[in-house]
């Protein structure tokens, strides 16, 4: 019905034969369609002969979508900030927002005009039809096999659990039954086999959740979101000129001009250059192997210059 109403927008005269043709479906079909059409409110006219077919009726204006001013505002926002989803759909979503726009009435139309922002998008795209193959797997619960790229492995198979989005990339969580272990696999990367395999019994995220879950893997940890290495010092700095650059860590006000915080990641000394890019005199206060870290990496750096 969409597809019908999109052809006779064109402003044209479609004969019935024609519009079953393009549309694919038997006269009887059309005819049927342009009833329920006509039932929800769009003024079609009909002409007979050799010459007649249908089309909108001239001066007829589309019945409005039931949107409020929240939703409208949250379409013009979704579909706009599409590009930066990471799945390669921006066309259509340009192609969406202007049907819709079509429809609306003036006075979510102008509100909508009134929205225009500029969104980043990432340079990993993901086809739409590999998050929709995937997403579909981990629905049905199907063992899915898949090639993955940048690896001349045999094509990979795995009991897909999640997909979850996270900063302009799409990811797979999934149980690899060979090797018995949870896996993380990035979209783009994927181009998945057909059919799918046999059902598979749901497995339980060690995390409970799959954010988390996905936080974890980030972060080193198997079963919990926390960084392997964490690490408290104290900044010669007031804590407004550390809270802004420091979101991920604990920031504590010791003094007008001195700040605590708890630092996080993958080494102590990935702990230390998250301390030292603040070009700051600072405190550390443990644990003890930061502080042999930070006499190994002086020395390094002493060399270095040297």
């Amino acid at each position: 019905m969409l597809a019908l109403l999109s052809l006779l927008q064109t402003g044209r005269d479609w004969s019935g034969a024609a519009l079953a043709e393009r549309l694919g479906v038997t006269p009887r079909t059309v005819r049927r369609d342009v009833d329920r059409l006509r039932l929800l409110g769009y003024r079609i006219a009909a002409t007979k002969g050799p010459d007649g077919g249908y089309r909108l009726a001239a001066g007829s204006e589309l019945p409005p979508l039931m949107f409020d001013d929240a939703q409208a505002v949250a379409i013009a926002v979704a579909l706009q900030n599409a590009p930066s989803s990471g799945v390669e759909i921006a066309e259509a979503a340009e192609r969406a927002l202007a049907t819709v726009r079509q429809v609306m009435p003036s006075r979510l139309r102008h509100r909508v005009d009134g929205i225009r922002f500029s969104g980043s998008a990432g340079e990993a795209r993901v086809d739409p039809a590999v998050l929709e193959a995937v997403s579909a797997a981990v629905r049905d619960a199907r063992t899915l096999r898949f090639d993955y790229a940048g690896s001349s492995a045999a094509p990979r198979r795995v009991h897909p659990h999640e997909v979850v989005a996270r900063d302009g990339r799409w990811y797979l969580i999934a149980w690899e039954p060979e090797r018995e272990e949870w896996r993380i696999y990035r979209l783009d990367r994927m181009t998945p086999r057909v059919p799918t395999g046999p059902g598979f019994p749901r497995r339980s995220l060690p995390t409970g959740d799959p954010g988390t879950f996905l936080s974890a893997r980030f972060k080193g940890s198997d079963d919990e979101d926390r960084w392997p290495c964490v690490g408290r010092v104290v900044l010669d700095l007031p804590i407004e000129d550390v809270a802004p650059w420091l979101p991920a860590g604990e920031i504590e006000r010791l003094s007008p001009a001195s700040t605590r915080v708890s630092v996080g990641a993958w080494s102590w000394t990935g702990v230390l250059a998250s301390v030292a890019r603040f070009d700051a005199p600072f405190r550390i206060e443990g644990p003890p192997e930061l502080a042999d870290a930070a006499r190994a990496l002086g020395a390094r750096l002493a060399e270095a210059a040297g």
